[in-house]
């Protein structure tokens, strides 16, 4: 899976016509479980996040989308840089997707309980060793090659 650790540096250059910038979050429960969404209108899953504001740092924009779509709230000091990874877009034919992956630091406590908000319409929680998608919906491709370096490392 490419990865190159740039943490939270900004992109001044804009967006790239084929290239969706986005900054992804991996949320653990204590069982190893990670938690993906899927946003109103598509059928295939992955991590809370999605695009950074203008001048907001990939980490802010973490930070931001994970408290939208899940009511978490995280501080930005919480979150572990996985390392930015590119892969074709989920639900846009033709584009790549280059997301910042965070993961937070520790488990979800007992009182962070994460529920639909702004556009995702369901949320499920994945073993990353053998993800699978409720209904026959799919797997976003960046969730999938990031959960597979997750199954291979034991520690994280």
């Amino acid at each position: 899976m490419p990865a190159v650790d740039v943490n939270d540096a900004r992109d001044p250059s804009g967006p790239d016509a084929q290239t969706i910038r986005v900054s992804a979050v991996v949320l653990r429960r204590p069982d190893g479980r990670t938690l993906s969404v899927r946003k109103d209108g598509t059928r295939m899953y992955m991590f809370p996040g999605g695009k950074p504001e203008p001048g907001e740092t990939p980490r802010e924009a973490a930070v931001r989308e994970v408290a939208e779509e899940t009511g978490i709230r995280l501080r930005p000091d919480e979150l572990t840089c996985l390392g930015v990874h590119e892969a074709a877009a989920a639900n846009e034919a033709g584009f790549r997707v280059v997301g910042h992956v965070f993961a937070l630091a520790r488990p979800l406590a007992e009182h962070e309980v994460p529920v639909k908000a702004a556009e995702i319409a369901d949320l499920t929680w994945l073993d990353p060793a053998a993800p699978k998608a409720p209904d026959g919906d799919g797997l976003a491709p960046l969730l999938r090659s990031v959960l597979e370096g997750i199954a291979a490392d034991p520690l994280f």
